[in-house]
């Protein structure tokens, strides 16, 4: 595939692993996903995995998955010292014409509260079709409000998925709260 200023496009094989956990990492780091760190990158079945190098490093990423006519977003990242170099949209833009090649006929992704990658997805053409809560419980006393009065469990942290109806409550009672966004872009056929 061509490449722009500096960097290419191409499908990642299994010796890109070490710089696409390097990109993901240092990618997210500065994102409220800052601790979804991942130690080997995962498997997807019936997807699509691309990456953007320049010279031997992986300076972009995206995969995703597709069932039938519906595809997801698995992971897209730039590394920070290569963003706003057209890297996001290359990718995205190749992995649509792969993926209505492939019969589906729109692509969503799931994202969290950072203004920049709200107003990239927009700018994509992707539209807001629903959104929950991620709320964690970062320390003990949290974990324990979350957990209630169980005396079986000595909860220390905890993940928690929960609907935007209590949405004030939960952001007065847990100091991280995010809003996670599922975004639909339809793809022409």
């Amino acid at each position: 595939m061509g490449g722009m200023t500096g960097w290419t496009l191409r499908d990642y094989t299994p010796a890109d692993e070490r710089y696409w956990l390097h990109c993901r990492v240092l990618a997210f780091l500065d994102t409220t996903y800052y601790d979804d760190v991942v130690t080997a990158k995962p498997t997807r079945e019936a997807g699509l995995e691309l990456v953007a190098v320049a010279g031997d490093r992986t300076v972009g990423l995206l995969d995703a998955s597709i069932a039938g006519n519906e595809a997801t977003i698995e992971t897209i990242a730039v590394h920070p010292d290569h963003r706003r170099s057209g890297i996001a949209r290359g990718l995205l833009d190749e992995i649509c014409a792969r993926l209505q090649a492939r019969g589906a006929t729109h692509v969503d992704a799931w994202t969290r509260d950072d203004e920049g990658t709200l107003a990239w997805y927009r700018a994509q053409g992707f539209e807001q079709q629903m959104r929950y809560l991620h709320v964690y419980a970062s320390d003990a006393n949290e974990a324990r409000a979350a957990f209630g009065p169980r005396t079986d469990l000595r909860a220390q942290s905890g993940f928690f998925h929960a609907w935007t109806d209590d949405e004030d409550a939960l952001r007065n009672e847990f100091g991280r709260v995010y809003s996670c966004r599922r975004f639909v872009k339809p793809l022409k056929h």
